[in-house]
């Protein structure tokens, strides 16, 4: 994910066509260290996103809405009293440097013409966005201050004299002939790998982009620079000829490789070809807008679904505990039956007893070779009490007994229930799933109704948002991703001819093969069986039992929790959970009943 000086001449390309001579309208700082200008030129009005952030450091026009907060920060008071009004003259970037200067013709306190440049300069962690008056050098203020005790090299803040970022000590590669790119190779150690030794010796090249240049050279990301002769030197110009000629000229082909799930994973200002992956062309700054946009909304997904497994974690937790101590109360009142029959030995034998004892040997006559028992007793008590107290221990112990067995199975369906929520936790893809989920949660009672938003909100987005897939025979089938979903399939989709699955005793979801009145062959059942396989608790596993059933044998018992079915007339078959499979959904959104 670099956004290298490739990049950021890309972008200030762009930029410079689309920005120059807007109006700058008003200045945002939804975060910390990031800020959005509001840029007007006749006919349009575009968002110019700066961010300082340590990861996502980046310059580029955005479409995303971001939420202010109610008091502007300091450093957005000082750049709209220094910016709004201003125009736009022009972006500047030093070769491929990763520092991009937007120059504003503006004001000062006088009213007198006052040229300013906002500096954002994307250097990791080190990134920052300075205010710097051209007239004079000195800085107004930055996003990121510090003295020296931070930087022995610079101070920012606000009168101090601006000085660029330290050199790094690298060539301008837009300036280069054959001879200074030879020279500059042989200069670093043999054992240098190639991707590493551009890198190393030119400006604004990432390691992704150097790993293209080798790959378009014909030669390996491994090869090392002791290994070349002439021609693989030559070959390496040609190919880093081929790259930079055309970005000093203006020219630039942006794309953005996707995953699987056609998440994006990386970018560039120029084709990938070595990914090996599907890739996406389009404007710079449009890219990077969808690069950030998901990247940021898929962090927002982690921190919430982390927060909600600490949550799951720490309920399943407190239920484990809880069956321990159930199953070692069980275990001792496992003696019910010894108690009974010290009662009715005693009760069988009172005519032959006498108080005082504290034991008496008696013949159990219940089993058939009347094994002596020992039972003890207590000496103030007479053999009739004696036999009461065991009948009382027995009667108490039994109900214990029953007790602890309704409580043991009331926390094994909790647990299982939890684990079937931890599993649609771990298949949420988009923020909708999660709150999905997390409104089950709390309409159960784990999570408080007031961390959420209103309940009347939840009819403006979409539910039910499943997974679809179609069968290799054609057959639409249906999986749910979380309990809700996991019910609205089964008792409001699913016509009663449908094919119902869901993995054998472990908690998943509900899939639903939509039969539309057809035999199911068996090709189907299996792919279908796979999906429940794969979106289930034994995703890991190498094979899992599925169950099948027609829907018409599903019933959903009074009162149960999200979810929980019972059902019969099933089948079982074996499936390998199918991950290819799963990757290859697309969403299909009901709004009402089939």
């Amino acid at each position: 994910m670099p956004f290298d000086g490739l990049v950021m001449a890309a972008v200030r390309s762009e930029l410079e066509a689309k920005l120059t001579g807007g109006r700058i309208e008003r200045v945002y700082q939804p975060d910390k260290v990031e800020l959005v200008l509001l840029v007007h030129k006749p006919g349009a009005r575009q968002k110019l996103l700066l961010s300082a952030n340590a990861r996502n450091a980046r310059v580029h026009l955005t479409k995303s809405t971001r939420e202010n907060p109610t008091s502007p920060p300091l450093f957005c008071m000082v750049l709209r009293k220094h910016l709004e009004g201003g125009r736009i003259i022009g972006f500047e970037q030093a070769g491929l440097e990763r520092v991009l200067v937007v120059r504003v013709d503006s004001r000062d306190e006088l009213g007198q013409p006052s040229e300013k440049h906002l500096i954002c300069e994307i250097m990791g962690k080190h990134s920052n966005i300075i205010l710097k008056d051209n007239s004079n050098g000195v800085v107004i203020d930055g996003i990121k201050r510090y003295s020296h005790s931070v930087s022995r090299y610079r101070e920012i803040l606000p009168g101090r004299q601006y000085l660029s970022p330290p050199s790094q000590h690298k060539l301008n590669p837009l300036t280069l002939d054959e001879d200074k790119f030879r020279q500059a190779c042989l200069a670093l150690p043999l054992e240098t790998k190639l991707p590493e030794l551009l890198q190393k010796s030119f400006d604004g090249l990432s390691i992704v982009t150097c790993r293209e240049i080798v790959s378009r050279a014909g030669l390996q990301a491994d090869d090392l620079l002791d290994h070349c002769g002439d021609h693989e030197l030559r070959s390496l110009w040609k190919a880093f000829y081929g790259v930079l000629a055309p970005a000093n000229q203006g020219q630039f082909t942006p794309c953005i490789i996707t995953g699987k799930r056609g998440e994006p994973l990386e970018f560039a200002a120029l084709d990938l070809h070595h990914t090996g992956q599907k890739s996406e062309g389009g404007e710079m700054n449009s890219l990077l807008d969808v690069f950030f946009s998901s990247r940021e909304t898929m962090e927002k997904l982690d921190r919430e679904k982390n927060s909600v497994s600490s949550l799951l974690n720490k309920e399943i937790a407190r239920l484990e505990k809880k069956l321990n101590l159930y199953a070692g109360s069980l275990e001792e009142a496992t003696g019910n039956e010894r108690l009974r029959l010290y009662g009715e030995l005693l009760t069988a034998n009172l005519y032959r007893l006498q108080k005082g004892p504290e034991e008496v040997t008696l013949e159990n006559y219940f089993e058939e070779t009347c094994p002596a028992v020992t039972i003890p007793l207590g000496p103030h008590l007479t053999p009739s009490e004696n036999a009461q107290v065991y009948f009382k221990k027995y009667v108490k112990s039994k109900n214990t007994r029953a007790a602890l067995e309704v409580r043991t199975g009331l926390a094994l369906d909790e647990l299982d229930y939890l684990e079937g929520v931890k599993i649609a936790l771990d298949h949420a893809a988009v923020l909708q799933d999660l709150a999905e989920v997390k409104q089950e949660l709390a309409d159960q009672g784990y999570i408080k109704q007031s961390t959420l938003k209103h309940k009347k909100d939840k009819k403006a987005v979409p539910a039910h948002q499943h997974f679809t897939y179609r069968s290799t025979d054609g057959f639409q089938i249906l999986v749910g991703k979380n309990n809700k979903q996991n019910d609205y399939l089964t008792m409001r989709m699913a016509r009663e001819e449908d094919i119902w699955l869901h993995a054998k005793d472990i908690p998943g979801a509900h899939v639903i093969i939509r039969s539309a009145g057809k035999e199911v062959p068996l090709t189907t059942l299996t792919e279908a069986a796979g999906l429940a396989a794969y979106f289930s608790k034994g995703r890991s596993a190498g094979s899992v039992p599925v169950d099948y059933t027609f829907k018409k044998h599903v019933r959903k018992p009074k009162g149960a929790k999200p979810g929980r079915v019972i059902y019969d007339h099933q089948k079982t078959i074996m499936a390998a959970p199918d991950e290819e499979a799963a990757l290859r959904t697309g969403i299909e959104t009901f709004g009402g009943e089939p």
